[in-house]
């Protein structure tokens, strides 16, 4: 059973370096006795992220106090914007209180998200962001998976070589801003080729069946970037009997296992385990139903989860069902391999399990324990959560690995 009261002090520091304008304030009767009508809206759902994602909200609208006083519905809309534009309009016709959602689309959605927060209605995007400026967007994108793992790469191969681009949904902004940090360092060294690139759309299955195709078309690829599905594309270097090579993902416990491989590490894989966390929708949730009972008062704007960072020297099996000790992986046969590992933290979401993000269950025992007083900002980035705005001097700023080639 997790220990509701532990505070991981490293994770503490990491989301108190910068805060969104907030206040405290105690709740009143009628807004805590008040039931809550809230859409989940999904837009792309085909992958392991997703299900986990939405199945961690599930399970905290179903813990207690929640159990009573909110009223959840999902509604997946697919990859077309008009198709999740119509899933908001109806959302919002049915006098929904708070709308948590992965947007499709950065900008396709904006005038509705506008006409639905002068009714009153709060929107959470997770994940993914939009660039209206009413909405909500919590996400780990400007925190630098891009740049950083196209830096870890690069220094993996020495600055040359030949790689593929596995890159996720088209015209989504995670996609977007993993794919521009990634090009802003790739681009500094002329020995590196980009010879192949597809979208995988973050799923394992589809991963393998891209890869394989551009390894058909170039056998002598020297390393593969990757986002989520990343585990898709050792298998399918597996099934060609190809060497391994260095590559990057993001957080399936089947990657982070094969990191950890001493076999594997002998032919030839080696990397960092990054990227998108399923944990932000759950932040997303508590934040929105804080604010939404009373105990928040928090401006609309772009708040940051932090970035796992894992790098293959650093993966460490945990001996339980939750993040404990330090631990990143679960041993094999605990999950599928496509279980993305990071559904955890401590401090920010002490109510979920393994089951909670694999089944959408509530934890036995578990209450909704309150978020830490500080709000992490994320950084203004146009095209990606804001409109009118500058990007920062610093935007595609190393934070997590340093250059050991020179460009």
């Amino acid at each position: 059973m997790p220990n509701w009261k532990r505070k991981l002090s490293l994770c503490a520091a990491a989301l108190c370096t910068a805060a969104v304008s907030l206040s405290l304030t105690a709740p009143s009767a009628s807004a805590q006795d008040k039931k809550f009508k809230i859409y989940l809206s999904m837009s792309y759902s085909g992958n392991s992220w997703q299900s986990e994602a939405a199945n961690i909200v599930k399970a905290l609208a179903a813990t207690p106090p929640y159990d009573k006083t909110v009223e959840l519905t999902q509604v997946i809309s697919g990859t077309d914007p008009q198709a999740q534009i119509a899933a908001y309009e109806s959302m919002i016709a049915a006098k929904a209180d708070g709308i948590i959602s992965f947007p499709i689309s950065s900008t396709a959605l904006n005038r509705v998200i506008h006409k639905g927060c002068e009714k009153g209605v709060k929107f959470f995007m997770y994940d993914a962001t939009v660039t209206e400026p009413c909405a909500y967007n919590v996400s780990y994108i400007t925190a630098g998976f891009g740049e950083n793992s196209a830096q870890a790469l690069v220094n993996a191969l020495g600055g040359k070589g030949k790689i593929f681009l596995s890159r996720g949904v088209p015209g989504n902004s995670v996609d977007k801003r993993h794919t521009d940090g990634a090009m802003s360092v790739f681009k500094k060294y002329p020995g590196i080729q980009v010879v192949d690139e597809y979208y995988s759309f973050w799923d394992d299955r589809t991963t393998q069946q891209e890869t394989a195709k551009a390894l058909a078309a170039h056998p002598d690829v020297d390393g593969i970037w990757a986002q989520a599905g990343e585990y898709g594309a050792i298998q399918a270097l597996m099934d060609k009997g190809s060497k391994l090579v260095p590559m990057t993902g993001e957080n399936s416990n089947g990657f982070r296992l094969a990191l950890a491989n001493p076999d594997f590490q002998k032919r030839g894989l080696k990397g960092v385990s990054a990227g998108s966390p399923p944990a932000s929708a759950g932040y997303a949730f508590k934040l929105m139903m804080e604010a939404l009972t009373g105990k928040r008062d928090l401006k609309p704007g772009n708040i940051e989860y932090p970035l796992p960072w894992v790098p293959a020297d650093q993966v460490k099996l945990c001996k339980g069902q939750t993040f404990e000790d330090g631990c990143n992986a679960f041993p094999e046969g605990v999950v599928p391999s496509s279980f993305v590992t990071e559904v955890f933290s401590p401090t920010l979401l002490p109510e979920l399990s393994i089951q909670s993000a694999l089944e959408g269950k509530p934890t036995p025992g578990a209450t909704i324990q309150p978020l830490p007083a500080d709000v992490p900002k994320a950084a203004d980035e146009p095209g990606i959560n804001c409109q009118k705005c500058e990007p920062p001097a610093d935007q595609y700023k190393l934070t997590k690995v340093q250059p050991t080639v020179n460009p």
